[in-house]
């Protein structure tokens, strides 16, 4: 296998995920900053443009995120980040769409058609009129979050998973970008800081 790599959130759930499993698979930098990924050489690999994209080991391309970390799972299933029956598999997909449907994807956009408005605007459709209002439902869900895991050591109960990863690199990365963290937002401030504190998360910003 061979993980054409970059920067951003994206990227970084899954070297996370990877981390985490303890799996090492070869990188390929693909530079986003100059528009790499919408040339005809990674097109071809991920017809998105988009990034991560993982090669798998008969010449097929495996993009979206989500997509990645359950096959790399379902290959490496020690220790179990997706589930190890039905039940949890069911549990960790249904927090992982909330966080991506409800947070991560308001909080990208209006990324993109706010700060990073010269970087994308030739890439993709923007609304940078819409960009405030995406931010603040980004906001909204993370409180709306933050009530559903009191008592929680991680979103889908007390154990680690995708949902986990994903949220945590949104929200590390949109720190950086003119949305950080809310700490009035208790629990979910308490548990970032227990997913920074772990080696994973220092690992996968390289």
């Amino acid at each position: 296998m061979k993980l054409y790599d970059s920067i951003g959130p994206n990227p970084r759930v899954v070297k996370m995920f990877m981390a985490e499993k303890g799996i090492n698979i070869p990188r390929v930098t693909v530079d986003l900053m100059a528009g790499e990924n919408r040339q005809p050489a990674h097109v071809a690999r991920n017809p998105g443009g988009q990034m991560p994209t993982l090669e798998l080991d008969d010449g097929r391309y495996l993009a979206e995120v989500t997509a990645i970390c359950e096959y790399l799972d379902e290959k490496h299933p020690t220790p179990p980040l997706i589930g190890t029956n039905a039940e949890e598999r069911a549990m960790t997909r249904m927090w992982t769409r909330r966080v991506d449907l409800y947070i991560v994807e308001p909080m990208l956009t209006g990324f993109r058609a706010a700060e990073g408005y010269a970087l994308f605007k030739d890439r993709m459709r923007l609304l940078p009129q819409a960009a405030a209002d995406l931010k603040a439902i980004a906001q909204e869900k993370i409180s709306w979050l933050d009530g559903l895991i009191a008592g929680r050591e991680f979103i889908a109960g007390d154990r680690l998973t995708l949902a986990d990863i994903l949220l945590f690199c949104t929200l590390d990365f949109g720190a950086t970008v003119g949305q950080p963290l809310n700490r009035d937002n208790a629990n979910i401030a308490a548990w970032f800081d227990r997913v920074a504190a772990r080696p994973s998360a220092g690992a996968s910003k390289t």
